[in-house]
């Protein structure tokens, strides 16, 4: 019997994989931190998006993007820097893009699993009603 979650994951794994394929064609984030951070399942699996040539993480597939995984820009030097989750909040500098995408993969939420096919308040919403057990 289908009941629907089939469904809604492809829908999700077909929003996300959309998302990486505009973030690219945008080419506002430099091409070795995308390869990088899609190359990462736990990052791949959530929605990407971009801000100021920074390259940010996303739990839901529609905006107004969640704001609870920590950001990669660009620094001067060549290298990057992590911040995040909030704008106020640094993690600090990375050499390599390499260094980069693991500093944002140890900081994830824990549960942080595929972006949810909606919005920040539908998401919201699907998670009290379901509840992660502990």
């Amino acid at each position: 019997m289908d009941d629907g979650s089939m469904t809604t994951n492809r829908s999700s794994e077909d929003r996300t994989e959309a998302g990486w394929r505009a973030v690219r064609a945008v080419g506002r984030v430099r091409p070795e931190l995308l390869d990088l951070a899609y190359a990462e399942p736990r990052l791949r699996q959530l929605f990407p998006w971009t801000g100021m040539s920074e390259l940010h993480f996303s739990r839901c597939t529609e905006p107004r993007w969640t704001w609870d995984i920590p950001y990669i820009q660009p620094a001067a030097d060549g290298g990057y820097w992590v911040s995040g989750p909030s704008r106020s909040q640094a993690v600090g500098p990375a050499e390599t893009a390499a260094q980069a995408v693991a500093m944002v993969v140890e900081r994830l939420p824990t549960g942080c699993g595929p972006a949810f096919p909606g919005t920040p308040d539908e998401l919201d919403a699907h998670e009290k009603a379901h509840p992660t057990l502990p």
